[in-house]
């Protein structure tokens, strides 16, 4: 059996994840890392069979024109990995949240895929843990009636969770657009972050189906106590005039509805049980390009323009449209607009997380 080939940019703890998954998979195999840090490629390489390295990832995949060109690089480096993704003549991206900083680049990325036809997919992973996909299955069932309200809040700033809490409340939602977004936010210490971020960001997204979506990240969101792991303290969920459910990334799920009662049951965020997954979808969309994978780039990209809507609407004020008419910096914006004062946390450990202990 032949198998697709694949291009790993990026040898840090992420890229091993991706590229020992995708040497896990008999359809696939790295031919290829990238590594601007020659010590971590020759590591690396020693643990993937020795594929053709390089520290240049044009150039590389230039050499060995992969079938996927997977990279998990910090969040300003997008559109140059994309662009040397398409000409190579890959056929799929896979590339870290979020799908970007900007809507200039959201907007760039996205005709870029349109017109090569370059599929991609975008790495939101967690729903594949046995929690998530018990409290989407119970959302699905019509447990909880008509559902009203989905919800996130994570401890953790913007820019490694947002995308997070908004794409998986969207899954519950089917992947409904959205109408309208409006936040607020506050503090700048984490700006200077690698994933760069208000250290607080709070709102509210419109639906078009009447859904309500309320989410918050960062200093001020609530703490989970249930949860000993700071970067899992994360509440996902949705409401309905029956019930609600809702799922913890690293405390498992609950929900109560009119004919179940109270549900509860185990589960925690484990790269080993949930990319096995989300690259075995790869390989079926691969195989066949009617079974869209269900991180792939139209999905991903509603959740980032919800995202960015929040951001101008924190900067901006008021409402901000959906679908975004016009691109912009939303990162500038913000920087911009925010106050640079401490900012007011939830609990004690947000504290030393946001360097004000």
């Amino acid at each position: 059996m032949s198998k697709y080939s694949v291009l790993v940019v990026g040898m840090g703890k992420r890229g091993m994840h991706h590229a020992a998954a995708f040497n896990a998979n008999p359809k696939f195999q790295v031919t290829g890392i990238c590594d601007i840090d020659q010590k971590r490629l020759d590591d690396a390489a020693a643990k993937l069979g020795n594929p053709q390295t390089g520290t240049d990832a044009a150039a590389l995949a230039q050499a060995i024109k992969p079938d996927v060109f997977c990279f998990c690089t910090m969040p300003h480096l997008r559109m140059p990995f994309i662009k040397a993704a398409v000409d190579a003549g890959t056929k799929l991206i896979a590339f870290e949240k979020p799908l970007s900083l900007t809507s200039n680049e959201l907007f760039a990325i996205r005709e870029l895929l349109r017109q090569t036809g370059t599929r991609a997919v975008i790495s939101h992973q967690h729903r594949y843990g046995q929690h998530y996909q018990k409290v989407k299955e119970i959302v699905a069932s019509g447990a909880l009636g008509r559902v009203h309200t989905v919800y996130g809040s994570a401890t953790g700033w913007m820019t490694h969770m947002l995308s997070h809490l908004i794409d998986y409340t969207c899954w519950f939602n089917d992947y409904v657009p959205a109408t309208w977004a409006m936040a607020q936010a506050a503090g700048v210490a984490k700006f200077a972050d690698n994933h760069p971020s208000p250290d607080y960001i709070a709102g509210f997204v419109q639906f078009a189906n009447g859904v309500r979506g309320i989410y918050e990240c960062g200093a001020g969101a609530p703490d989970q106590p249930e949860v000993a792991k700071w970067w899992g303290k994360n509440r996902i969920g949705a409401q309905g005039t029956e019930g609600f459910v809702e799922v913890l990334t690293n405390g498992g799920w609950r929900a109560v509805t009119k004919t179940g009662g109270y549900q509860a049951g185990e589960g925690a965020m484990n790269y080993d049980a949930d990319m096995p997954p989300y690259i075995q979808e790869m390989a079926d969309w691969l195989d066949n390009p009617a079974k869209p994978h269900q991180c792939n780039f139209e999905h991903a990209a509603l959740g980032a323009e919800i995202m960015l809507a929040l951001q101008r609407s924190a900067a901006q004020g008021g409402q901000v449209a959906l679908p975004l008419a016009n691109p912009a910096d939303e990162q500038a914006l913000l920087k911009a607009k925010i106050e640079n004062r401490p900012v007011l946390v939830s609990f004690e450990q947000n504290r030393k997380e946001f360097g004000l202990a």
